[in-house]
C-alpha cells in the first residue's frame, strides 16, 4: 500500500517521510506551538528517532516545576505520553493510538536548569495495542530518573 507524502495531524498538514528524524521534528513544532495543553513541551528538543524509536532532550525550567523546585510529575507523565506517542507514530502503522494504560516510576528528582533526555521505544505493535517505554535520564551523568510504560489502542 503506498503512502502519501503529506497527511492531516489535527488541523495541519504534515508533509514529508513520515518515519524519521525530519518528520518527529516538524510534527513536534506543530503539537508545541498549538494553543492546547502540549505547549507545556515547547523546549523539548527532538534529537534522534525514526523506525519506531524517538530520543528528546530537554532543559528543566521554572514553568516545569512543582512546589518543591523539581520536575513536576505531571510534566514527567506528559513527556512519557507524548514521546512514546510520537515514535510509535514513525512505525510502519503510522498512527497515534490512543491511550488505554500510562504508568511511570519516579527514581530521583530533577531540578530546574539541569538537561533530560527522554528515550522512547515502541516495544510491540499489535493489531489493536501497541505498547512502548520511555526512559528518562539526566543528561550529565546518564542516572535514570523516571521510566515510564505506555499501552496504545491502535486497532
Amino acid at each position: 500500500k503506498s503512502k502519501p507524502d503529506s497527511f492531516e495531524f489535527g488541523n495541519a498538514n504534515m508533509s514529508g517521510a513520515r518515519n524519521g528524524l525530519a518528520f518527529l521534528k516538524q510534527m513536534i513544532k506543530f503539537r508545541t506551538e498549538a494553543k492546547s495543553f502540549e505547549n507545556v513541551l515547547q523546549g523539548v528538543r527532538v534529537v534522534g528517532g525514526g523506525d519506531g524509536k524517538c530520543t528528546c532532550e530537554m532543559t528543566v525550567m521554572e514553568e516545569h516545576q512543582n512546589a518543591g523546585g523539581t520536575l513536576h510529575g505531571g510534566v514527567t507523565a506528559t513527556l512519557v505520553d507524548a514521546i512514546s506517542t510520537w515514535a510509535l507514530m514513525t512505525t510502519p502503522r503510522e498512527v497515534p493510538g490512543v491511550s488505554v494504560d500510562l504508568s511511570v516510576s519516579f527514581m530521583k528528582p530533577v531540578r530546574v536548569g539541569e538537561d533530560i533526555v527522554i528515550d522512547a521505544d515502541t516495544l510491540k505493535v499489535g493489531k489493536t495495542l501497541a505498547f512502548c517505554s520511555v526512559d528518562i535520564k539526566l543528561k550529565s551523568t546518564g542516572s535514570l530518573v523516571a521510566q515510564g510504560k505506555h499501552t496504545k489502542y491502535v486497532g
